[in-house]
């Protein structure tokens, strides 16, 4: 039973991480509501499909630069203080969110310039996630992963239901009102973290710093293997544009069936987090991501093989589960294989992927399916990416054989940067180019 249930032990050992991992709870349960809420406001107020999109396109662009812009400044600045600074301000943007909803006559442009503010607040998801490694041990990464997938699984579950409900009621300003109460919840909860601060002081520009962490993805095997497996389930695998089509065209079902259809792959990540214990005790973990990543692309083409939503619910969630044991370990290999110093760069090109990757993997799947219609699409899709992991495994020995269970691999010196945090009142400064200077 213990290998089987998740592993709360970071919760048990780290006060840290038992902060952060309520305020997430927390805070992606206020993030659901923005969901719901954003989109509803903007079409209550345009009747236009278009305006959706492109407040869609804005949050979308705003927060590729915010996380990329919070990956250079985490590795510089104290990442408790980013993290409070960036979550007060989407308190505040919030605030404002329900206020304009509370007017007699909201704002249109009121309303944009606060999905472009909230999304330049990613600062924080970079700082946020190279936080992780600093105060959980090692051998409890893969537990962490899980206890953080989790959290995202209960806001994504929760949050939109309850979103409806206080739409339907109340209204929009309380409902963007409670994102508000969410958000200044978090930033007290988090208030308590000790300072933060990475390892060595960076001097190099802004660009070159986040150059260098670009570099740092492309040298080191491991972590490339992470992201491109990423990239062959997000761009291949991943049919949710085309789940409207499918009940339409394939199942001949109704708006209900389309419900059940987007719930069934959360209902398999939530049963795969809560049954995550035995990922900590895994010897091979880039095997098992592997298996995991192809397990996924299988499921999916299974899907679309589906001609009945009895056989397609069950692929489905067979599919969110796998994903979740995938998402757990490329968390743990992606900390583990990452120096402290380059944490929040890192961890920015691995959040900007996750935000461009669903995107162009949604055009991939609605290009596919002009072409060779939904059901066979999403099954080509699903075989693509079976056969790209499986690529992968040949021609990527590390990620293959990467495990959390090895002796750390002793890490080349970095250039522009110190391999250890400066003791007051010695300062060091380092440029890109130049070697270490006291």
């Amino acid at each position: 039973m213990r290998l089987l249930m998740i592993d709360v032990s970071p919760l048990r050992s780290s006060a840290e991480f038992r902060l952060v991992f309520a305020a997430r709870v927390v805070s992606l349960f206020g993030i659901a509501l923005t969901t719901v809420g954003v989109p509803w406001q903007v079409y209550d107020m345009t009747r236009s499909s278009l305006h959706v999109s492109l407040a869609a396109a804005l949050v979308g662009a705003t927060t590729l630069v915010g996380t990329l812009a919070g990956g250079v400044v985490a590795d510089r600045w104290d990442r408790r203080k980013i993290i409070l600074v960036s979550r007060g301000a989407a308190a505040v943007v919030f605030g404002v969110l329900a206020v304009n909803a509370a007017v007699p006559n909201p704002q249109l442009w009121v309303l944009y310039v606060c999905v472009a503010l909230n999304g330049a607040t990613a600062v924080s998801q970079s700082a946020l996630m190279a936080v992780t490694p600093a105060i959980v041990p090692r051998e409890q990464l893969a537990a962490a992963g899980a206890l953080v997938a989790l959290s995202t699984q209960i806001g994504a579950v929760v949050g939109p239901s309850v979103a409806g409900l206080l739409i339907a009621g109340p209204g929009l300003a309380v409902n963007f009102g409670l994102c508000a109460v969410a958000s200044a919840v978090t930033t007290t909860l988090l208030w308590f973290l000790p300072p933060l601060r990475p390892s060595g002081v960076i001097t190099a520009h802004p660009l070159e710093s986040l150059r260098e962490g670009a570099g740092f993805v492309v040298r080191n095997r491991v972590v490339r293997g992470v992201l491109l497996v990423d990239v062959a389930a997000m761009l291949f695998a991943l049919p949710h544009v085309l789940f409207p089509q499918v009940v339409v065209e394939v199942l001949e079902q109704g708006p209900q069936a389309a419900g059940l259809l987007y719930t069934a792959p959360a209902v398999g990540a939530m049963i795969a987090a809560l049954t995550s214990g035995w990922t900590s005790t895994v010897r091979r973990t880039g095997r098992v991501l592997l298996i995991a990543v192809g397990l996924y692309g299988a499921a999916i083409a299974a899907f679309g093989l589906s001609s009945s939503l009895a056989w397609a619910l069950p692929f489905l969630a067979i599919a969110g589960a796998a994903d979740m044991v995938s998402e757990i370990l490329r968390r743990a290999l992606l900390a583990d294989a990452t120096p402290d110093h380059l944490q929040g760069r890192v961890s920015s090109v691995w959040l900007a992927q996750a935000t461009v990757g669903p995107s162009a993997g949604g055009v991939e799947a609605g290009v596919a399916s002009r072409l060779l219609g939904p059901g066979p699409a999403i099954a080509a899709g699903g075989a693509v990416c079976v056969v790209a992991t499986a690529a992968l495994a040949t021609f990527l020995p590390p990620l293959r054989q990467a495990s959390l269970h090895t002796p750390e691999p002793e890490e080349e010196p970095t250039p522009g940067v110190t391999d250890h945090a400066p003791l007051e009142p010695e300062v060091v400064e380092v440029s890109a180019h130049e070697p270490e200077q006291r």
